[in-house]
């Protein structure tokens, strides 16, 4: 017999933690290989962790509502049948492994401040002082097993009060403080008041949000574009491709297109930034923001370059429809270099997005509006759209942010029948 560890899997790109939001099994359960063990929550998708093994349930070291950084062990499983070099050697063995991780705690202490919820609370319950901690998570982490068994010991560093300081001042500088360090009072209810309780994908993406405003520096530009002939075309022609198809040929598509034509000719926008570089993707997949009652998600069209106007609005109908039945995977999630928003779906005409990290810029199609304009002198109904860009400043400046804008403006206003095919 042998104990195996499960561990947090990296559920998207970028995602460096994720929320036991369910467990799906107990100790003591037996469970086959790629059996669901628990439901995770990351600001980017939902998904369920599988097991890598056939056994018995031996222990769950998260608890439900638990964050844990990528790597860090969620539960253990008994595992039959493995061979070993000798069930004698196994007090041994352990001693090894025991070394082992604390010599990698005390060589590698790149996540030595990075401290989940859970531990923070468990540190503030118990008065630790987590500076004199060495954990044995992954990067010197020190993990929620770490603490409980030093409580367990009795033996609990003093001094703690300064260092707890130092701790939480240090830890505001991460994404996992914006979910459990409280830096103003909360407000307090009143007698009527309805309180909400904040669900586990509402956190994931409140946290993302911060980190985005708080790492990327915004800058914002709107641009006007006449879309009529574009508007005529599809208008004219949606029936009879829904007829064909069997799903809808939205405005939207016509956008995602000519955002992905455009950033092929701009590469600079595609590009995300990587602290001493500034990385230039190859591939044009562009994330799409699909929203639920409560939630927002941002699945991602691939190659959308190489895709036709056609091929984008399937894809725009599949992964909404995954979005709200539930069924959306992380590989979904994953590879997106650009987003653009349909705000325009709910009648916003300018809006100013937060950048969906680490990319370095989001596109905002506002709604389509009939407006009065001047045409050689004479007064016309022209429909009239906004698309409002959000860029982060570090790796593009509003000159090749204009040209884009420009290009896609250009692209928008010559869509027609005669100009544009669909397939």
């Amino acid at each position: 017999m042998a104990i195996e560890q499960i561990k947090m899997p990296q559920l998207g790109e970028s995602v460096t933690e994720g929320t036991i939001s369910k467990w799906l099994v107990a100790v003591g359960d037996t469970v086959n290989k790629y059996d669901p063990l628990a439901e995770v929550m990351t600001d980017k998708v939902n998904a369920e962790v599988p097991s890598s093994f056939t056994g018995v349930i031996r222990e769950l070291i998260a608890e439900e509502g638990d964050t844990l950084a990528v790597g860090e062990v969620i539960c253990t499983i008994e595992v039959s049948g493995i061979e070993h070099k000798g069930e004698s050697k196994e007090a041994t063995q352990n001693n090894k492994e025991s070394v082992s991780e604390h010599n990698v705690s005390m060589n590698d202490q790149s996540n030595k401040k990075r401290y989940s919820p859970a531990v923070l609370r468990i540190a503030q319950e118990h008065d630790i002082n987590l500076e004199l901690i060495n954990g044995t998570g992954a990067g010197g982490r020190i993990t929620r097993k770490d603490l409980l068994k030093l409580i367990e010991s009795g033996s609990i560093p003093s001094g703690q009060q300064d260092e707890k300081k130092s701790v939480e001042e240090t830890h505001a500088n991460n994404i996992s403080q914006s979910r459990s360090k409280q830096t103003q009072p909360l407000p307090p209810s009143a007698p009527g008041d309805i309180e909400i309780p904040v669900s586990g994908v509402r956190k994931a993406i409140a946290a993302n949000m911060v980190r985005s405003k708080h790492e990327a520096p915004h800058a914002w530009m709107m641009m006007e574009m006449d879309v009529t002939n574009l508007v005529q075309y599809r208008n004219a022609v949606k029936d009879e491709f829904k007829k064909n198809e069997g799903f809808n040929l939205t405005f939207f598509a016509f956008f995602v297109k000519a955002v992905a034509q455009a950033l092929k000719e701009f590469p600079q926008i595609n590009s995300m930034w990587a602290g001493d570089k500034i990385i230039q993707k190859k591939e044009i997949n562009i994330s799409i923001a699909v929203a639920t009652e409560d939630s927002l998600y941002v699945p991602v069209i691939k190659n959308a370059d190489e895709k036709t106007i056609k091929g984008i609005a399937r894809e725009i109908t599949d992964l909404a429809y995954k979005v709200r039945s539930g069924k959306l995977t992380s590989a979904d999630m994953q590879g997106g270099t650009f987003t653009v928003n349909n705000t325009g779906s709910f009648g916003s005409v300018q809006s100013m997005g937060i950048i969906n990290f680490p990319q370095a810029a989001i596109v905002q199609v506002e709604s389509i509006v009939k407006r009065p304009v001047i045409i050689d002198g004479m007064i016309a109904v022209r429909d009239i759209v906004n698309l409002c860009m959000s860029l982060d400043h570090r790796v593009l400046d509003g000159l090749i942010c204009g040209r884009f804008l420009s290009r896609v403006k250009e692209i928008l206003e010559t869509t027609s029948k005669e100009t544009t095919s669909i397939y």
